[in-house]
């Protein structure tokens, strides 16, 4: 019993956490912009493209997260499969696009400083090799929830990374950042 009380706090203190991320969905975090401005190409100077839609886009990884967390806390109950593959497809259509919007900087794209880059890349990155390596080697230790949360988690901050590399100074001609 005690284990489980331990798992309900848990999991009430990451909905707290999602529920936070779920509305910063509507705050503008870089030049004016929110996520939900940059799926809609709401973009300042109407500078909406490709680039900022799959940096707001893993935002929203908030809300399914915030239904997990809900079922798991009150109802004890993790996804079912079908929720699973969902998840699992969010999460890896969210890391594709981060490495989408890193790609620019990758290849000297982007317009930033050496240091900026190295940030933006290695934090990026980073995150996804990292999670990558440790759900590779704890794989059997996980539940099939554990798992898909992991994915999921692993999706969210490296999104972060990419929206933080939003307010990078770039040239006029560039227009892979938020507005110039």
């Amino acid at each position: 019993m005690p284990e489980e009380q331990g798992q309900s706090w848990i999991h009430g203190i990451a909905l707290l956490f999602w529920l936070v991320a779920a509305a910063l969905v509507f705050i503008p975090f870089a030049r004016n912009t929110s996520a939900w401005d940059a799926v809609r190409l709401h973009v300042p100077g109407e500078q909406g493209n490709w680039w900022h839609v799959l940096v707001g886009a893993p935002v929203f990884l908030a809300y399914p997260m915030v239904w997990l967390r809900i079922r798991l806390l009150l109802a004890n109950q993790g996804p079912t499969q079908g929720g699973r593959r969902a998840l699992w497809t969010i999460a890896g259509l969210s890391v594709a696009g981060t490495v989408a919007v890193e790609t620019p900087f990758l290849l000297h794209l982007a317009g930033t400083g050496e240091w900026q880059r190295l940030w933006i890349l290695s934090a990026g990155f980073g995150i996804i090799i990292t999670s990558a390596a440790i759900l590779f080697l704890r794989w059997n230790q996980l539940s099939p929830t554990q798992a898909c949360i992991a994915g999921v988690e692993t999706a969210y901050p490296a999104t972060l990374c990419c929206a933080s590399s939003s307010t990078a100074r770039q040239p006029a001609a560039s227009h892979q950042g938020w507005a110039g």
